[in-house]
C-alpha cells in the first residue's frame, strides 16, 4: 500500500468515530422524541390537572439551571477553540468549568426533585411518571457527559490532544451540545408551554 493510500485510510478511520457518534445521536433523537411525545400525550389526556402539576414546578430555578447548561455548552466551544490553537491549558481550564456547571445543573435538578417529593408529587402520580422519567433520563445523560468530560481532562493531561488531533474533544462536544439541545426542548415543553 502506498503512503498516500495509507494516509487516506487513516483519514477515513478518523471519520468513522464521528460518524458513529452521529449515528448514536440519531438514535438518541428518536428515543427522546418518543419520551417527549409520551409526556405531551399524558398532558393532553389530563389537561385539567396539568395546571395543578405545574404549580409545583419552579420556573425561575429551572430557568437558571437552563442558563447553567447553556453556559456549559459555551465552555465546551471554548475548550475546542483552545485546543485547536494548541492551548492544552485552555482546554483544561474550560473543561473544569464545564464539569462544575454540569454538576450545578444536576444539583439544581436534584433540588427540584426533592422539592416535588416533599410537595407530594410522586413518581407514580399522573404527571410524576412521565416527568421523572424524561428528566431523569436526561439527567443520566448529563451525568454520563460529566464522566466523559473527566476522561477528556485525563486524556488532555496525557497529551492526547493537539492542535492537529483533537477529535476526542470534538466527539465529546457533539454529545454535550446534543444533551443541551434536548434540555432546551424539555424546558420549553414541560415548563413554558
Amino acid at each position: 500500500m502506498s503512503e498516500s493510500q495509507n494516509s487516506m485510510a487513516v483519514v477515513s478511520q478518523r471519520d468513522n468515530g464521528k460518524l458513529a457518534v452521529w449515528v448514536f445521536l440519531g438514535g438518541e433523537v428518536v428515543f427522546f422524541a418518543t419520551l417527549i411525545l409520551v409526556f405531551i400525550w399524558y398532558r393532553l389526556q389530563n389537561w385539567t390537572t396539568y395546571g395543578e402539576f405545574t404549580s409545583h414546578l419552579s420556573i425561575p430555578l429551572i430557568a437558571v439551571n437552563t442558563f447553567v447548561l447553556i453556559a456549559s455548552s459555551y465552555m465546551v466551544v471554548r475548550s475546542l477553540e483552545a485546543i485547536r490553537e494548541g492551548n492544552a491549558t485552555g482546554l483544561r481550564n474550560n473543561m473544569i468549568v464545564v464539569i462544575v456547571l454540569g454538576a450545578i445543573f444536576l444539583g439544581g435538578q436534584a433540588f427540584e426533585w426533592t422539592t416535588l417529593f416533599r410537595e407530594g408529587v410522586g413518581i407514580a402520580s399522573t404527571f410524576g411518571t412521565p416527568f421523572f422519567t424524561v428528566t431523569g433520563i436526561h439527567g443520566t445523560h448529563v451525568f454520563v457527559g460529566l464522566i466523559w468530560a473527566v476522561v477528556v481532562l485525563v486524556n488532555n493531561r496525557r497529551g492526547a490532544f493537539t492542535e492537529h488531533d483533537h477529535r476526542g474533544m470534538e466527539l465529546f462536544g457533539l454529545y454535550w451540545h446534543f444533551v443541551d439541545i434536548v434540555w432546551i426542548v424539555l424546558f420549553t415543553v414541560i415548563y413554558l408551554i
